[in-house]
């Protein structure tokens, strides 16, 4: 393993030291100084440098990741400086994980980078220990073996790992990790939770001490805070109906036409706010199933050696059988509604009361399958739904013909088409692979459509830079969820089609 010696290619003098803050404000908007130190903290391995796997650690490297080490074998080629931009015309000849390495310390010198020149299948079979020093591994353009072994490698090791492929206009990328607890999901769309359907004592004494029968002055009338009127409401028609919410669409409207026949004159905003935000007295009460059987893993029996999420799951589910009533903890923030000073500043402050006695606060937590597990005994009907489903069919195609190019290869020293010469041959062979693949994965009588399958060979194993650019950075994306612990990550396999310009997940 070597360090790459930071080059000075276009200043004479030292850069001046930019404080980190400033360096990546934008993105600490984003994922905040606990995301940032996570980054600074992670040690990636790249498999394999062509445009793929350099345009995805070169969006890390921007982003500030603590440490990168370039695995590759090969040697900068003329081929390569037409869709790497990541070498030379200097580089040619040369070590091809040095020379992208080094281009990679010039885009950001606080970047701890390394390379070492050896064949990744090679370095995979004969020193799996290699790779439990790292935070996380980014495979790119290995073949089926070989993504098997490091799997089971990777999970052995408990380091995560996210393999990456471009072959001609596809794209492929699949996440393995064991399990990925998410602390922060940061959803494009909140929903403040008020709990109106089961409102906790606080708020409940809080709208004991209101009158919605009050006309005089007009204006209480009009700054009765919604959520007052909601719950209200609710009490209202629980009282009549066996204490029961509504559920069916009749009984929603019912519910509505209920608040709206409370109104005493047109222009009362609030309870225009309220029919708006009835919605939220439908939702069931208690914890959602998902949140149940969080509570219910053998792991939130916590020890000294369980992770901060289960520690927080334990907490969680020591406030819903405890404090809660069955109930979550609040969220505590309070919407946007039409009400006087004096209301707001009281809901707010009940709504605080509620929020501090939850010590825990989580998102969930995905696990994966294994990729042999996954490989070898797929789900075959979603296999021949999304065979079927127009939609899909191109992506499940894909899905299929990738798999069956690493049997192509490893029968015939060459990937379809990879040659000149021969194409109607390799056609023919491609498209008896995958048959039997198909056969193999009990999708007996399955077929895939004859112009993908030439699609595939004239796509010659070829990494295109524009279609590596893009899958490369879906993978980058997949890395900061995982390492930050922020987001969703992708749950299935991510084929890119880039015929029919399609991002599609499959769930096997």
């Amino acid at each position: 393993m070597q360090a790459v010696k930071r080059s000075r290619r276009h200043v004479e003098e030292e850069p001046t030291m930019v404080e980190p803050k400033t360096k990546y404000d934008r993105q600490l908007r984003i994922w905040g100084e606990v995301g940032q130190a996570a980054l600074e903290e992670a040690s990636i391995c790249l498999l394999n440098c062509g445009p793929t796997g350099s345009e995805a650690l070169k969006n890390l490297v921007l982003g500030g990741v603590g440490s990168i080490t370039v695995v590759d074998g090969s040697k900068v080629q003329f081929g390569d400086l037409g869709n790497n931009f990541m070498v030379d015309a200097k580089s040619v000849g040369q070590s091809k994980a040095k020379s992208v390495c080094a281009f990679l310390q010039e885009l950001n010198d606080s970047v701890n980078a390394k390379f070492i020149e050896e064949n990744p299948d090679t370095l995979i079979t004969t020193n799996p220990s290699f790779f439990s020093q790292f935070t996380l591994v980014i495979a790119t353009q290995l073949v089926e073996d070989s993504m098997l072994k490091l799997d089971r490698i990777c999970r052995d090791a408990n380091v995560k790992l996210v393999l990456v492929r471009s072959y001609g206009l596809a794209g492929f990328v699949r996440i393995s990790v064991k399990e990925h607890p998410i602390i922060d999901s940061k959803p494009d769309h909140f929903l403040d939770d008020l709990r109106l359907n089961n409102p906790w004592p606080e708020l409940k004494s809080f709208v004991e001490t209101i009158d919605l029968n009050v006309s005089e002055p007009a204006a209480a009338h009009k700054h009765i805070p919604y959520v007052v009127i909601l719950v209200k409401m609710a009490e209202e028609w629980a009282q009549s109906h066996s204490g029961n919410l509504p559920s069916t669409r009749e009984e929603k409207k019912e519910f509505k036409d209920l608040v709206k026949s409370k109104m005493v004159s047109t222009d009362e905003d609030n309870y225009k706010e309220a029919i708006e935000a009835a919605f939220k007295v439908f939702a069931p009460r208690g914890i959602s199933s998902e949140v149940q059987k969080l509570i219910n893993d053998s792991c939130a029996e916590v020890n000294s050696n369980s992770s901060a999420f289960w520690v927080m799951v334990a907490a969680l589910k020591e406030f819903v059988l405890n404090e809660g009533g069955g109930e979550a903890p609040l969220e505590g923030s309070i919407p946007d509604m039409t009400s006087s000073t004096e209301k707001s500043v009281e809901i707010r402050a009940a709504s605080q009361n509620q929020q501090s006695r939850a010590s825990a606060r989580m998102q969930g937590n995905l696990k994966y399958r294994m990729v042999e597990d996954e490989f070898r005994n797929p789900s075959v009907t979603e296999i021949q739904k999304y065979l079927a489903d127009e939609d899909y069919s191109g992506a499940m195609g894909f899905y299929i013909l990738l798999r069956a190019a690493d049997r192509f290869a490893a029968n015939y020293n060459k990937f379809p088409g990879q040659f000149d010469g021969g194409m109607d041959e390799d056609i023919s062979r491609l498209k008896t692979t995958a048959l039997s693949l198909l056969t193999d994965l009990g999708c007996n009588g399955s077929v895939l459509p004859d112009d993908l399958i030439h699609e595939m060979c004239r796509f010659g194993a070829s990494e295109i830079h524009v279609v590596s650019a893009f899958v490369g950075g879906i993978a980058s994306q997949e890395v900061i969820k995982l390492v930050t612990k922020q987001f969703v990550p992708m749950l299935g396999t991510y084929i890119f089609n880039g015929i029919d310009h399609k991002s599609q997940l499959l769930k096997l």
